[in-house]
């Protein structure tokens, strides 16, 4: 009987090991080095323990003996959650970063050739037509106002933008070339609705109304895709990590020095599972952020050559004066056509004396006055081209950008690297991305029926920002009053002040990335790694051997 007692206590010591684990001996190991640590990190060291303690209280790390009370574990998993929501923060500002900076680029250069086309249209039109312009200018000046109101994402119609300017001008010039006579508004009016079978303008207003309603339709959708792409990563990176996530951090993060082992670095295989957890709903951004990128880099392309943003604004005044020409040309054969429509107008004007003069100017000097483009926007294009394929896969390359310097590396790694228990290798597959491939992850218990909602909404907006795009690659107006609330990118995900951070690249953040130590924990048990259970399987067998004692 005194072999069998002496057998089972054997037997009950070597299943007690695992919970000891590291090097423990008769004497518990000191806590100076956790104290520290736990101070440093901001907290009082009222009930902290000054050696090993036995942790049958832990609920996350595991229950071997501990210099962590469940206090310091509620803390540190607290600590865990802040830090990795403060690192995805970072990283989603640095991509609003960049998002900022191509939009400040583009909007920049657009409304610069907007201003240069307006500035040239006035310097040249000044001595070209004279009064013909001087006393219309508000005509020219109007147009130049609308398109600007219809690019910053107005509620403007961009064709009856078009088609009321060259209402105008021609009542305008129809007056100015007959100030002899006494013309009415109700005449006028008349004149206006004979433009379609007169087309006093020749093929110009059809050709630039195609030109214009191409190019500030791309040109708008294209502001309002970088706009939106940062909404989302601003509001996807404030979506607070879940409980489970939580713990799932704490055990890979801070357990390790609980059970004093503060070198320890987590396995990657380890990691990544714990990332790709936490991270699950994130993941499922990916395809509809890639075809966001894919359709604005199609609308890029309209932006740049030969029909680009340059010619069609820098031209316009040019093909305006054109069209005024067409028409002074005509004016005898217009007015007769317009007094067959519209009657006779009976004396009673003012002298036209120099009119005559400004049509012949008109002729004659009508022509583009800008220079060639410096080939701008054709960077500006090459440039938000290359970040718009970087950001591609930013949502599904997060966890091992995170992962990525935490993570032990170097020989023997995989042996000696911390798998959520204890130093050795993790045996658990990692796990694909998205939700729907978490069902089976070892280290963050997820409800793969209940997506977070926040992240479901922002990928809604992304599929209707992409096909708005792809009706802008048809040429097909839109309007975007309803996927911002601020056109412009003010207040909304371009992050332009210097709280963001500077990294110029769309993909995972690789400047100004935070120091990574602290992780977040999870609610459940790494499968396979059955040591953790020991211990509840020796205060099994200690009644039986307390019963043999007493035999």
């Amino acid at each position: 009987m005194d072999s069998f007692i002496l057998v089972a206590a054997l037997a009950l010591g070597s299943l007690w090991a695992p919970a000891s684990a590291d090097k423990w001996n008769s004497k518990a190991r000191s806590c100076s080095d956790i104290r520290q640590f736990y101070f440093g990190k901001g907290f009082a060291l009222d009930g902290v323990p000054q050696s090993e303690i036995s942790g049958e209280h832990l609920r996350i790390c595991p229950q071997g003996y501990t210099c962590c009370t469940s206090d310091m574990e509620d803390n540190l998993a607290a600590l865990s959650r802040r830090e990795m929501e403060g690192l995805l923060k970072n990283a989603g500002r640095s991509l609003q970063t960049s998002l900022a900076g191509q939009y400040k680029a583009f909007d920049g250069y657009f409304l610069e050739l907007l201003n240069r086309s307006s500035i040239s249209l006035q310097e040249t039109f000044i001595p070209t037509w004279g009064s013909l312009y001087s006393q219309n200018s508000q005509v020219f000046s109007d147009l130049y106002t609308d398109l600007r109101h219809y690019y910053r994402g107005s509620n403007v119609n961009l064709e009856e933008v078009l088609n009321e300017f060259w209402v105008r001008l021609l009542e305008k010039l129809f007056h100015q070339a007959n100030k002899q006579y006494f013309i009415g508004e109700d005449y006028l009016e008349c004149v206006s609705k004979q433009i379609e079978t007169l087309r006093p303008f020749g093929e110009t207003p059809r050709t630039v109304k195609t030109m214009i309603t191409r190019t500030f339709v791309a040109a708008r959708s294209f502001v309002q895709g970088l706009v939106i792409s940062g909404e989302v990563v601003r509001k996807v990176s404030q979506v607070p990590l879940s409980q489970e996530c939580m713990k799932a951090m704490m055990r890979m993060t801070y357990c390790p020095h609980c059970r004093g082992m503060a070198s320890a670095r987590p396995c990657a295989n380890y990691c990544s599972n714990v990332m790709k957890g936490c991270l699950a709903n994130q993941a499922d951004l990916n395809t509809e952020w890639r075809h966001l990128a894919e359709t604005m880099m199609q609308v890029a392309d309209r932006l740049d050559g030969a029909a680009g943003v340059d010619s069609v604004i820098l031209a316009l005044p040019y093909r305006i004066s054109e069209a005024m020409a067409t028409m002074m040309d005509s004016i005898e054969n217009i007015n007769s056509k317009l007094f067959q429509a519209c009657g006779n107008l009976r004396a009673g004007g003012t002298s036209s004396t120099g009119d005559e003069d400004s049509v012949k100017r008109g002729k004659v000097a009508a022509e583009d006055g800008l220079e060639a483009s410096s080939g701008k926007m054709e960077k500006l294009v090459t440039d938000v081209t290359m970040r718009l394929r970087d950001m591609q896969p930013y949502w599904v390359s997060l966890p091992s950008v995170l992962c990525s310097d935490r993570v032990a590396t170097g020989t023997g790694a995989e042996d000696k690297c911390w798998n959520g228990m204890n130093r050795a290798r993790y045996l658990p597959e990692v796990m694909g991305d998205g939700l729907a491939s978490q069902i089976n992850n070892p280290e963050v218990e997820i409800d793969i029926t209940k997506p977070d909602m926040t992240i479901r909404q922002q990928i809604m907006q992304l599929k209707i920002m992409t096909h708005r795009l792809k009706n802008a690659l048809n040429g097909q107006d839109v309007d975007f009053q309803d996927t911002s609330d601020d056109v412009s990118g003010s207040g909304s995900g371009m992050c332009t002040d210097d709280s963001c951070s500077r990294s110029p690249r769309l993909v995972a953040p690789a400047t100004d990335r935070p120091v990574l130590y602290p992780y977040l924990p999870e609610n459940k048990e790494v499968k396979g790694s059955a040591a953790r259970r020991l211990p509840s399987v020796a205060s099994c067998l200690l009644p039986l051997l307390l019963l043999l004692l007493r035999l």
